[in-house]
């Protein structure tokens, strides 16, 4: 079986961006090839294929597969040494503060720390949902993660980390507590009370993307309550942020969505709460030095009284490590 192969190389990415060059090596991953078939195939000079075939050769993403000779004729087959590239690179800024990528389940409290903490360390966010952003972490694409996953065992985020990282030491410090709920255009129009009143045909929902912690919460209520998603008007639109969906519902773009309280607040909405989550940072052990600066200010009592201004979160038990 062909094995499909990582670049994060930016050198090697910079090379495929050239069409011409990518196009021999896609032809050379399905089968074997010489100049001559190449150039009978793309309709240019052996010479032509030739300089492309020693780029790619140089770069060590094609080989010479075989040799045959016919006669006083020497032909040699080139491959691929892959059957398929998956490329992936972190463009990152070059300056003088240290580079921080958090990727996971986004939060409104994140967005202020890394506000607060500008000065030293320059936090970038990949919000990709809870699930997505663990995967990016085991894949080295991010420093931390942040999730709200809660298992069937009733736990929130550890029996996710104990399977995704079973041969590494893992971190989970809690961020917060917050609230989730209904999120409703002002005066609730539509008199929604309770999930199955989103199921209505009168209803639009604003959904989140599949894999967010909101998405598998909703996922798993509907199941229970045995509606259908397609029976949800909207269900398979998506937004990745809870301040994305809230804007849809404020602009009556959709009439409800299941988002954070606080999101609700910042954009004049009714609310309706549904439950309390615990939202945590997830990181390898390795990461805590670099990542001081972060954990250093969930310490102090400016964090606190920073994010008990957002409606519906609580810092009782902010910087707390759960064991993994």
């Amino acid at each position: 079986m062909k094995q499909v192969e990582p670049i994060s190389s930016f050198d090697k990415i910079k090379l495929l961006a050239d069409s011409r060059r990518m196009e021999i090596l896609r032809l050379l991953m399905d089968s074997p090839a010489t100049l001559t078939h190449l150039a009978r195939t793309l309709k240019r000079s052996p010479a032509w294929i030739r300089h492309h075939i020693l780029t790619l050769e140089s770069a060590d993403l094609i080989e010479v597969g075989e040799i045959r000779k016919t006669g006083k004729v020497t032909e040699k087959y080139y491959r691929a040494k892959a059957g398929a590239l998956l490329l992936q690179e972190v463009i990152l800024p070059k300056g003088k503060k240290p580079i921080l990528i958090f990727s996971g389940s986004h939060d409104l409290a994140l967005e202020e720390i890394a506000a607060h903490l500008s000065k030293h360390v320059n936090i970038l966010s990949l919000s990709v949902g809870s699930l997505d952003g663990l995967v990016n972490l085991r894949q080295g694409l991010c420093q931390i993660s942040g999730a709200h996953i809660l298992d069937a065992s009733g736990e929130y985020n550890t029996p996710t980390v104990r399977h995704l990282f079973p041969d590494r030491d893992m971190d989970v410090v809690t961020l917060a507590y917050r609230t989730q709920g209904l999120m409703l255009a002002a005066g609730n129009p539509k008199a929604i009370k309770q999930i199955p009143d989103i199921a209505r045909a009168d209803v639009r929902f604003a959904n989140r993307n599949p894999g967010s912690g909101t998405r598998l919460w909703m996922d798993a209520a509907l199941c229970k309550l045995g509606i259908p998603a397609e029976n949800v008007n909207g269900y398979g639109a998506v937004v990745k942020t809870h301040t994305e969906a809230a804007s849809l519902v404020a602009s009556g773009k959709a009439d409800v969505s299941l988002g954070l309280q606080a999101a609700a607040h910042q954009h004049g909405l009714d609310f309706i709460p549904l439950f309390e989550e615990r939202y945590d940072l997830i990181l390898p052990r390795d990461n805590e030095s670099m990542l001081s600066p972060l954990f250093g200010y969930l310490q102090t009592a400016a964090f606190r009284t920073e994010l008990n201004t957002l409606t519906g979160y609580s810092s009782a038990h902010s910087g707390e490590q759960i064991p993994v």
